[in-house]
């Protein structure tokens, strides 16, 4: 069905900003059950509602629609598209997973790099591509995160970033874990040019990702009930022989510890990201960010 296919197959089509929400009025629209209510929602529903439930669940979202809630209309242009992963270590069915990949998400990769304007301040963002591999991370992830910043730090531009992935991707063994050093320097050299990072950590948000680029930034924001952490819960639990708190590495608890600066609900999103980076890139007061 061509609805199915664009809801859970978006296209690379998003130089012109995005396109608008489908919606589909005869009785048959799909429906999605949302895990934390148990109510069975239409999708142009969810479409309309930032792909929220009235519970306040927040559903994945593809890198596309992503950058068609946030970005401003026309606005994107995307960067370094080209760059793909290979199968340097030759690990077994990981050409033909890839192949596999490519097809059902229509990315070439698990995060999208660009330009773009939100609520009119330009900067250069990253979003990773949850349908790709639970956006792991790789040699050519790293590249593209890299390559950003770089971009970022010779045009003077913030960096904007959403995430969200499984950690480091395995099939590259020790070239994945490389990525971390690598990604984590070049953070670093935009930092010093005196340059902001804003990154917003989505569901799940873990492993290698959130032990570099994740966490480097100058403001750190979550969706809410996003995981966030290094290790999953039952490895931390297996390991320690102890029972782990309710709520242990939602991103509730990593504002109550600190770990992440605030929680926007995806609504509030683009909002809340167009006035910090006005605030820090024009040199605004205060005064003029009321979240």
């Amino acid at each position: 069905m061509p609805f199915l296919n664009f809801i859970f197959q978006p296209k690379n089509e998003l130089e012109s900003g995005g396109r608008s929400a489908p919606v589909q009025n005869d009785a048959s629209e799909p429906e999605k059950t949302c895990p934390n209510c148990h109510r069975e929602i239409p999708i142009s529903t969810l479409w309309s509602n930032h792909n929220t439930c009235s519970c306040g669940y927040h559903f994945r979202m593809s890198a596309r629609q992503r950058l068609h809630e946030l970005a401003d209309k026309g606005s994107f242009h995307e960067l370094f598209s080209s760059i793909e992963s290979a199968d340097p270590l030759h690990f077994p069915n990981y050409a033909a997973k890839l192949e596999t990949v490519r097809a059902s998400s229509r990315e070439p990769e698990a995060v999208v790099c660009g330009t773009a304007c939100i609520g009119g301040s330009r900067c250069c963002l990253f979003v990773m591509e949850p349908y790709f591999m639970m956006g792991s991370m790789g040699a050519a992830v790293g590249e593209k995160i890299t390559q950003l910043f770089e971009f970022a730090l010779q045009e003077q531009l913030p960096v904007f970033g959403v995430t969200v992935s499984g950690g480091a991707r395995m099939q590259e063994g020790l070239i994945s874990l490389m990525q971390m050093a690598k990604t984590s320097a070049a953070v670093k050299r935009h930092s010093d040019a005196g340059l902001f990072y804003l990154a917003l950590l989505t569901d799940p948000t873990m492993g290698g990702v959130t032990a570099s680029f994740a966490m480097e930034a100058d403001i750190i924001l979550a969706e809410p009930g996003a995981c966030i952490g290094f290790a999953g819960a039952r490895v931390v639990e297996q390991t320690t022989k102890k029972p782990l708190p309710k709520g242990f590495q939602k991103a509730e608890s990593m504002l109550a510890h600190g770990f992440v600066d605030s929680i926007v609900p995806r609504a509030d999103q683009k909002q809340v990201i167009a006035q910090l980076l006005r605030l820090h890139c024009t040199g605004g007061s205060h005064a003029d960010l009321s979240l």
